[in-house]
């Protein structure tokens, strides 16, 4: 083929590639977001879930019979619905018969299905598995024209678009996932707890405005986890966090004290934090005690069997309970923060991120959407049934003239439709029936049947026409779930609620070592400890061409705060700095900092601090530590800058008000509260210039005046009354003797 038969332009395929890629990257996004990763608040369950439940269901998996190879029902799900690798399908399989992972499992399953020490479950080959009574609950009244179906992606089976989920798994088996640009994290709860908000829901007027967030706390009282263990929050948090759909919750693992001979004891930990591997656990543990950061611990064993047992030995018996697990508590992940993201799609299918309330309604309406198609369904064969009821009780009245037509005429169907007045189908029930059916007793038990299902229709007829109607028939299914569901002792509450040890923190940290040094962070980037508080600077040495950045005095259990000029925010400890014997090794080796972007700000971190962000074009915030360190190697995005902008000046709180002074040497006082508190953003306009940018900024205290140094002393101004004004003023000069530096 030559070169101009080949080129996309002699062909007339020349495409715009930014268009392609958008349009194709836009198609793959929608296709994760809700083909895959988030799940639909009506079921609870992504398309791999619900694929696999009703494959299973079709394999008459259900927990009556006997369990079949996973593999058969891997093959049928990739076979016919879902066309992807098998290891997916498995895992998801996998999962579902997770108890530790699942509050209540869909499948019930036979062989090694992984363990909560992180153990892998068995191949497919090996491992059974059958659905449990829950996956029943959400496939009942499935063949009933209850939801919708759809073909499947060759066009040769039918699927279900959602199930009729007489369960309320969304919200009781929670959900996670990962998709382009959003994500899901809904932890599990209590099925009892969360049909009782509903059974509240429901006594409600239809017409009512949806229930206060606190109204139905008063039912469901929080997450309630597989593994168990204790819920730290406090009841202000749980409700902003289901009030909006996100937050997080502190989870610590359930410990008790073992008393032993001699006035000695050990703690036992039973449950461990949700998904929390036992095995990382102990290895973590194991870690930080041989690093020597566990002073309040001697040992620890792991004694689990299917029970989980960590026994944690005390450095004395002097050394109280509440204080060593409040420390490991701080160390390590018995004690971890669980998210709440419930981002899901609703019944259109569209990704959004709902209240409590909001899932909870979407719940009733699915379940009253079910009960209409499922009501219509059963009257459309009640009255089918009833048709051909009417018409046999017809033919009974004159059996000898049926069967004379029938042995007689030529056409005996037609002559039964003229003769009896009857429908077509009813003639042709009538020439389907069977002689002995033709007898007395027959004709009492039909017209039992008639008279039982005119009942049913009439009942039916009502329920489809009187919403209250439904609303009590939808009551009580959820009455009897929580009586189906509830039983003990997995349907009872596994996580309780606890409160924060009033053991003070900084009581814990006496025992930690905490030798003084001296940080060194050179200008070029270059980071040492050196031991003791260095009292003169000018002793400190630097390579050929460096130069003095940052000199700050800490202890070796501190960790710092590093802000880059680019506008991320790291954690380093300072436990991990290379000794000051030689000129230390790049920052660079600690944190991952972009290229071309060096250090505008290091300090000692305060969790509970407050540091104050400026760029050069005069826009700032002010941030809380805790908020804003990361403990990653990238850091976390705080500063927004705008193109050709800059981070310029990263200082502490250290006041009620704050100076900002520019290049053009305009000062202008404001006070701190009209600086709005961030975790990230661009900020506001602190100071505006029409020719300058920001220089320095410091905040201070008003009665003690402004400060500043001018060579080789201080110099304070008292009444600073004539720069005082807004934020986002000009500002005026600055006063006689300012810092030529303009640096505060």
């Amino acid at each position: 083929m030559n070169a101009a038969a080949a080129s996309p332009e002699s062909s007339g395929n020349v495409i715009d590639l930014r268009a392609a890629l958008s349009e194709r990257y836009l198609a793959y996004a929608l296709s994760t977001i809700t083909a895959r990763s988030l799940p639909d608040v009506r079921d609870g369950l992504k398309p791999v879930q619900r694929r696999i439940v009703y494959a299973m269901l079709q394999l008459r998996l259900d927990p009556s019979s006997g369990f079949k190879k996973c593999a058969r029902v891997v093959g049928d799900v990739i076979g016919r619905y879902h066309p992807h690798g098998d290891a997916a399908v498995y895992d998801a399989l996998v999962r579902l018969a997770q108890d530790f992972a699942h509050r209540y499992p869909l499948v019930d399953g036979q062989g090694n299905f992984g363990n909560i020490d992180g153990d892998n479950a068995a191949a497919m080959r090996y491992t059974e598995s059958r659905l449990t009574e829950v996956a029943m609950a959400l496939l009942e009244g499935i063949d009933e024209d209850t939801v919708e179906f759809r073909a499947n992606y060759d066009g040769s089976e039918r699927e279900p678009l959602v199930l009729p989920a007489a369960f309320p798994n969304l919200l009781a088996n929670g959900s996670a996932g990962i998709a382009v640009g959003m994500a899901t994290n809904i932890p599990p709860h209590n099925a009892a707890e969360i049909l009782r908000a509903l059974i509240f829901m429901l006594e409600r007027p239809s017409d009512a405005r949806l229930p206060e967030t606190r109204e139905l706390l008063h039912y469901i009282k929080g997450p309630d986890l597989p593994t168990g263990g204790v819920l730290i929050e406090t009841q202000d948090n749980l409700e902003q966090a289901y009030a909006t759909g996100r937050g997080s919750f502190r989870h610590r693992a359930r410990w008790e004290v073992e008393k032993l001979p001699h006035g000695q004891y050990q703690i036992i930990v039973t449950e461990i934090p949700y998904q929390v591997q036992k095995s990382r656990l102990v290895e973590r543990l194991a870690e930080l005690l041989a690093a020597r950061k566990l002073p309040l611990l001697a040992d620890l064993q792991d004694e689990s069997t299917e029970e989980t047992r960590l026994v944690l030995i005390p450095r004395s018996r002097s050394v109280e309970p509440e204080s060593l697990m409040e420390h490991l508590f701080r160390q390590s992940e018995l004690e971890v923060r669980l998210s709440l993201n419930m981002n899901v799609l609703d019944a259109a299918g569209i990704p959004r991120v709902m209240s409590l309330a909001d899932v909870l309604h979407a719940f009733i309406l699915h379940r009253m959407d079910v009960l209409v198609r499922r009501s219509q369904h059963r009257l459309e064969k009640v009255e089918d049934r009833l048709e051909i009821l009417d018409g046999y009780l017809k033919a009974f009245l004159d059996i000898d003239e049926v069967i004379r037509i029938v042995r007689e005429e030529d056409e005996p169907k037609t002559e039964l439709m003229r003769v009896f007045e009857l429908s077509e189908r009813q003639a042709e029930a009538i020439l389907n029936l069977r002689l002995r059916n033709l007898r007395r007793l027959e004709e009492i038990e039909i017209k039992k049947e008639r008279t039982g299902l005119r009942k049913e229709r009439a009942e039916l007829r009502a329920l489809l026409q009187d919403e209250g109607l439904r609303r009590t028939h939808l009551k009580e299914q959820m009455q009897e779930g929580v009586e189906r569901f509830g039983k003990e002792p997995r349907g009872g509450r596994l996580t309780s609620f606890g409160e924060a040890s009033a053991h003070d923190a900084n009581i814990l940290e006496l025992p930690v070592e905490r030798s003084p040094v001296t940080v060194v962070c050179s200008r070029n980037g270059w980071i040492r400890a050196i031991k003791g508080h260095v009292q003169d600077g000018s002793e400190i040495k630097y390579k050929e061409g460096d130069t003095e950045g940052f000199v700050l005095k800490a202890t070796t259990a501190d960790k710092l705060l590093a802000v880059s000029r680019l506008g991320r925010c790291y954690v380093i400890a300072v436990d991990k700095l290379p000794s000051g014997r030689g000129m230390g090794e790049p920052i660079n080796l600690l944190i991952d900092l972009a290229a071309g972007s060096d250090l505008i700000g290091l300090c000692v971190h305060d969790h509970e601090g407050e540091l104050i962000f400026s760029t050069r074009q005069g826009r700032g915030f002010r941030a809380r530590e805790g908020d804003i360190a990361a403990q990653t190697r990238t850091g976390r995005h705080v500063v927004n800058l705008a193109e050709g902008d800059s981070l310029q000046a990263v200082r502490p709180v250290q006041g009620d008000h704050i100076a900002v002074i520019g290049s053009n040497n305009r000062l202008l006082v404001f006070k701190l509260s009209e600086l709005p508190q961030m975790n990230r953003g661009r900020g506001v306009i602190l100071q505006r210039y029409r020719e300058g940018y920001l220089e320095d900024l410091i905040s201070f205290d008003l009665e003690q005046g402004l400060s500043w140094s001018a060579g080789q002393r201080t110099r304070t101004q008292k009444d600073v009354t004539t720069w005082l004004g807004v934020r986002g003023g000009s500002g005026r000069m600055a006063p006689p003797g300012f810092s030529k530096s303009r640096r505060m």
